[in-house]
């Protein structure tokens, strides 16, 4: 048993190398993407506070519909810190989207619109779970997510794999042989670091696949036998007062704080409202409730409270933080990030101990045969 599934865990890695090693370096990354985008483009991604209140949404609303005449307001990221509001944008007459950032205190147009892609994090981003791929004419939309997917498989495989393989792991986790060989010392350490980090490997292979999958359950899925619908206005009336909308959530919900606003992109879609609330549940995102509105007339129409749903569903939620690993501020972000980087370690000290074991099983080879070859000359 612990013989075959040392040849599974050594044929996958072999086979899922150098994606691995993508994903984990791009997702490392990633975690600090946030502080990244303030490095790169620090007066668009950051603004002033002090003293100041946000505009009314509509106000805001109003500019971005005024200096982008040929957009379509899609969808709109409220923050309520430091940090500029993002809206994104839809080309009329296309499916393309865009986003800008605005000042929400003052109503300072900080970015042109640019795709969602355009910016290093964001380019990261598609590479971390498509590969580039999905943007390739020459392949199915969704064929870098399908990858994504299977990869993330590929991972949980081998931490599980890893795991039953050195299932007495706690006999010599942190005994590193350094007056071995060199293959001996990186075993010892492959080991060690594929122990230690199989339990945030697992969340984040989980958690990753699981993106994947909804990403084309909704695209394949959901609209096989349909297209897009292409925008050319707004599907909501020109009366909706959206600042009525986000200061009525907070009465829906207790403690609700609007921090997504989504506008109706199909013509049996609403006005929706995502946002956070108080919980004791540290790993409730901040988009995991949601208020709807109707679109013509801007009435009430439902609420979605995190804490008054299933255990399943709240797990899923729990998934966003769980796989950029933000819940519990620096310190978690610096354990992500760190643990993020061993499978590019793991990979190389595990090709290495491959290429080792292949090397000693031809040298063991050519030894029998010279062996064999010498006792037929004696004979």
């Amino acid at each position: 048993m612990r013989k075959a599934l040392f040849k599974i865990h050594s044929w996958i890695a072999l086979c899922a190398l150098v994606p691995l090693i993508v994903i984990s370096i791009t997702g490392s990354v990633l975690v600090f993407k946030s502080e990244i985008d303030g490095l790169l483009m620090p007066d668009s991604h950051f603004v002033v506070t002090s003293h100041a209140e946000r505009k009314p949404l509509d106000k805001l609303i109003a500019v971005a519909e005024h200096e982008f005449p040929s957009y379509v307001v899609g969808s709109w990221e409220i923050f309520n810190d430091d940090t500029a509001d993002r809206v994104y944008l839809i080309k009329r007459g296309t499916d393309t989207w865009y986003k800008f950032h605005i000042n929400q205190y003052s109503g300072e147009i900080l970015s042109q619109p640019v795709g969602t892609s355009h910016y290093f994090t964001d380019w990261f981003l598609e590479l971390h779970y498509t590969f580039l791929l999905n943007d390739l004419k020459t392949l199915p939309g969704q064929t870098g997510t399908v990858l994504g997917f299977f990869f993330a498989i590929f991972l949980f495989i081998l931490g599980v794999t890893g795991l039953i393989i050195y299932r007495k792991f706690w006999q010599r986790l942190f005994s590193v042989r350094f007056k071995a060989t060199l293959q001996i010392v990186l075993s010892d350490i492959h080991k060690m670091t594929g122990v230690l980090g199989s339990p945030i490997i697992l969340i984040l292979a989980i958690t990753g696949g699981y993106f994947n999958w909804a990403v084309w359950y909704h695209e394949v899925v959901e609209h096989a036998e349909e297209q897009h619908f292409i925008l050319t206005k707004n599907l909501h009336s020109d009366t909706i007062n959206f600042q009525a909308i986000l200061d009525d959530s907070k009465k829906q919900i207790p403690t609700f704080n609007g921090t997504f606003l989504v506008m109706p992109l199909e013509p049996d879609e609403n006005i929706t409202l995502f946002g956070e609330v108080d919980s004791n549940n540290p790993l409730a995102s901040e988009y995991a409730n949601t208020v709807t509105y109707d679109k013509q007339t801007g009435e009430h129409i439902a609420n979605w409270d995190i804490r008054e749903v299933g255990i399943g569903w709240k797990v899923i939620d729990s998934f966003r933080k769980l796989h950029f690993g933000y819940f519990a501020g620096l310190l978690s972000k610096i354990l992500w990030c760190v643990i993020g980087l061993s499978p590019v370690w793991l990979a190389g000290t595990g090709f290495y101990l491959w290429l080792s074991r292949r090397n000693r099983k031809k040298q063991s080879q050519r030894n029998r045969e010279q062996r064999r070859t010498a006792t037929a000359l004696n004979t």
